[in-house]
């Protein structure tokens, strides 16, 4: 798996005004979970782009000061309106110990329910795995070349070597449905959502009509 370098600084100070502070400077405030103790640092956000905004998977050096963590993304905060990372948790990788991440998955091959006439439809994007850092893949590749019409493969079908798949066995990862039955689907959805409009813009009426309501009742009482 790729490594992602992010350079940063030991805070001074802890609380919410020094947060604050970081945040207006350009950084962002982190926190690495350690089983001794947790450590808290800075880095500028633009260090997390290439972490954050990609499908692949990273394992990532911290160069703090003069010290050098190997850590993996746990957590990430997001501000509600503009979408700008306010916050970043990291857990601390130990080489004798498991590490937990979300893996991208890849598929490969020609499916034959998509040869067929089929359509071939991905339900995760990525898989829970847990692994010792050194064995943990880029991405997970799942071969749909013998994959049918009305088939599917779920978490239980797959394994990997050295590494666990922690979602549920029945989880489906890809399917092949058939076109009529993709189509109904994306009909259904646009059903769904035109009827969820419409009836907001029903609720929306009657509370105009009421707040008319109470206007006429207050220019009669003038009168």
């Amino acid at each position: 798996m790729k490594t992602i370098e992010i350079r940063g600084s030991f805070r001074k100070e802890l609380g919410k005004k020094d947060s604050r502070q970081i945040r207006k400077d350009g950084n962002v405030p982190c926190v690495i979970y350690d089983k001794e103790k947790n450590l808290h640092f800075y880095a500028h956000e633009n260090s997390f782009l290439k972490l954050v905004y990609t499908h692949e998977a990273h394992l990532v050096k911290l160069l703090i000061d003069d010290q050098v963590i190997n850590a993996v993304l746990h957590d990430m905060q997001f501000h509600p309106v503009t979408d700008k990372i306010i916050h970043a948790d990291f857990m601390k990788i130990f080489d004798n110990k498991p590490v937990v991440i979300d893996v991208p998955v890849t598929v490969t091959g020609e499916s034959a329910g998509v040869k067929a006439g089929g359509k071939l439809i991905v339900k995760r994007r990525h898989l829970k795995v847990r692994g010792l850092a050194e064995h943990l893949p880029e991405d997970l590749v799942v071969d749909v070349t013998e994959l049918k019409i009305h088939h599917s493969i779920k978490v239980g079908d797959l394994a990997y070597d050295k590494i666990e798949l922690l979602d549920p066995k029945s989880t489906t990862v890809v399917s092949v449905a058939t076109s009529r039955v993709a189509l109904k689907t994306e009909e259904e959805e646009a059903a769904e959502a035109a009827a969820a409009a419409a009836g907001a813009e029903g609720a929306q009426a009657p509370a105009e009509g009421a707040a008319e309501g109470k206007e006429k009742e207050k220019d009669k009482e003038k009168k």
